[in-house]
């Protein structure tokens, strides 16, 4: 009998060892700093995300969480860093839809976006905003289509870079409206705002954040927001879909999210993953997000996978039908 339980014992002992290696993978994750690449400038809405989440994140692991800011190329330079990290789950990247972007504006990228990424999770959504100046002839939405559509190339729109979401979101708008209108990118949301001022545009097309300082002074007037939902700040300016007809459909946000390296263990993904709902659920993180007009949203792996094949499909459909030249 003695000899049968130091059997079993030994058995058991031996079934446990083979299971404990993703168990303590986790249990040990994580043992060091862990650091998230940013592929924008200190500042920004998605850095300023990255930065409260990171703080949260900190705080729930018990271990310091930094940002690392990599601007540059439409996110390629921190896309490389992470993809070529060791995966342990220390090196994180600050995924964005300027990663779904880039897929379908690069000729040649050195990753694949979903070959090369482990997805976490979704971190938050903010609205696009359509902005005229206060003292603009078009009073409501429906005033600027009508103008569009008695003046063909009349109307000018004005974004960021030729290729960033906002530049591709005004490219929608102008197709899924059927109107014919002129697109002027400049080379900061500042020399938007500057254009709208002095007349130089009829209308911009930006992130909604750094607008609502305008909007509120009454120096600029929002004529529509281009997510499903009307803004939360913004409850009297109505949807784009709102309009009907063939913009019934229309829908264009930015969101950023969190990936890791793609052959980081399942059970430190599952852990990162854990974490990430936690802090979103936070109401000190709910309160920071939405002060800058971001709207926090946790998901699962898969839906963050299925959100950036999507978004590839969508974008790359976008810039193929504009015409922008591939880089």
């Amino acid at each position: 009998m003695k000899r049968r339980s130091i059997l079993q014992a030994t058995a058991a002992a031996l079934a446990a060892s083979a299971l404990a290696p993703g168990a303590a993978r986790a249990a040990a994750w994580p043992s060091r700093l862990i650091k998230i690449v940013v592929p924008f400038g200190p500042g920004g809405v998605a850095d300023v995300t990255a930065r409260i989440v990171a703080k949260k994140l900190g705080e729930q692991l018990h271990q310091s969480v930094i940002i690392e800011n990599r601007p540059g190329a439409g996110g390629v330079v921190a896309g490389e860093l992470v993809a070529r990290a060791a995966p342990g789950g220390y090196t994180l990247l600050l995924m964005s839809n300027g990663t779904a972007v880039s897929e379908g504006l690069f000729r040649h990228l050195p990753f694949d976006a979903q070959k090369d990424f482990a997805p976490i999770s979704t971190l938050g959504f903010f609205d696009i905003v359509l902005v005229v100046p206060a003292d603009s002839r078009f009073k409501t939405l429906a005033d600027l289509l009508a103008y569009a559509r008695a003046n063909p190339d009349k109307l000018n729109l004005g974004t960021v870079n030729i290729g960033s979401t906002q530049n591709l979101a005004a490219q929608l708008f102008k197709t899924t409206a059927g109107v014919h209108a002129q697109i002027v990118p400049f080379n900061a949301t500042g020399a938007v705002l500057t254009a709208l001022r002095s007349g130089q545009i009829d209308a911009g097309v930006e992130v909604l954040s750094p607008m609502m300082s305008q909007i509120r002074a009454g120096t600029l007037r929002a004529l529509a927001v281009m997510g499903e939902k009307r803004a939360p700040e913004l409850p009297q300016v109505p949807t784009v879909r709102e309009s009907g007809g063939a913009l019934a459909g229309f829908y264009a946000a930015s969101w950023n999210a969190l990936a890791a390296p793609a052959k980081t263990p399942p059970a430190v993904l599952q852990r990162l993953n854990q974490e990430v709902v936690v802090a979103l659920q936070s109401p000190d993180v709910i309160h920071s997000l939405t002060q800058i007009n971001v709207q926090p949203r946790p998901g699962t792996p898969a839906q963050l996978a299925e959100l950036l094949g999507s978004e590839i499909r969508r974008w790359g459909g976008v810039i193929k039908s504009a015409g922008i030249p591939l880089q």
